[in-house]
């Protein structure tokens, strides 16, 4: 966990070795809590990636806050990611604070050290560790892959043994139309700026399997008129784009030839409307 940006889902995918979570240069890419499993001959570790903790300004950033804070009473391992290229700051402090209070082990995870030299790497190490009682401090690049299995064996070492949870061949407990909306959104955020990521989300209304093609049909939801227009493009060649970098994933991911029929619709500030985010699945 961490606030927003810090590298959690890159280093959920780093570690799994395979894409579970969608990943964006944009902050509060992750809205939904996504579990992912590890399997190794002698562990078994179920990752929870979550989405960033920070000040919400919308009732949609205050229900995500929610769903983090209630992953803490669920596990037995919290990892704090703190970037290595950005200096720890209030969010970092006031995350730590709120942690200090739990009983599961806390860790400061140092990601995307890729980013920075040995001196740099060694200063905010040093800034990290003055930031709280952590059990660990590990540095990590999941770009590089450095540490990626050093932080796998640290983790390991503070589980408690319990029968195993997932079969073999699980990897995450998210159903199919959960990720393919996922990977719907993540290819619609591309290019875009300002605040029409945060506007941004998709619902796979239905998935219809004909011989060995698959049909999903999508909306592709933003709060205004202006923000419809930007996801279409002209003559609608943005939005061909986004199905296009969409189905080569989601093809990827059921193994089959896919049709894939998005449309961008208008829900006026859905953010902000409980009605509106019960809809969208918040």
């Amino acid at each position: 966990m961490g606030r927003p940006n810090a590298g959690k889902s890159t280093l959920t995918n780093a570690i799994i070795g395979t894409k579970i979570a969608i990943t964006s240069n944009k902050p509060q890419t992750t809205r939904h809590i996504i579990r992912a499993v590890l399997h190794r001959p002698e562990s078994q570790l179920v990752l929870v990636d979550t989405p960033g903790l920070h000040r919400p300004r919308t009732l949609l950033g205050e229900r995500l806050n929610d769903l983090v804070r209630a992953t803490w009473s669920e596990v037995d391992v919290i990892g704090l990611c703190i970037p290595a290229n950005e200096p720890v700051g209030r969010g970092d402090r006031f995350i730590t604070g709120e942690l200090a209070e739990l009983k599961a082990t806390v860790m400061a995870v140092v990601t995307k050290t890729d980013l920075v030299d040995k001196r740099q790497l060694a200063e905010q190490l040093l800034a990290v560790s003055k930031l709280g009682e952590f059990a660990e401090v590990v540095p990590v690049s999941a770009v590089s892959g450095h540490q990626v299995d050093t932080l796998v064996d640290v983790m390991t070492g503070y589980l408690p043994e319990s029968p195993q949870l997932y079969p073999d061949d699980m990897l995450t407990e998210d159903p199919e139309q959960v990720l393919i909306a996922e990977m719907i959104r993540e290819a619609a955020l591309e290019g875009v700026r300002d605040e029409l990521p945060h506007s941004i989300a998709v619902v796979v209304e239905e998935m219809i399997p004909e011989g060995q093609l698959m049909k999903i049909y999508a909306d592709v939801y933003v709060e205004r008129s202006s923000q419809k227009a930007i996801v279409l493009g002209h003559q609608a060649s943005r939005l061909k784009q986004v199905g296009i970098t969409a189905r080569r994933q989601i093809e990827e991911l059921l193994g089959t030839r896919v049709y894939l029929d998005l449309h961008v619709r208008v829900a006026k500030e859905w953010q902000r409307d409980p009605n509106q985010l019960r809809k969208l699945g918040f």
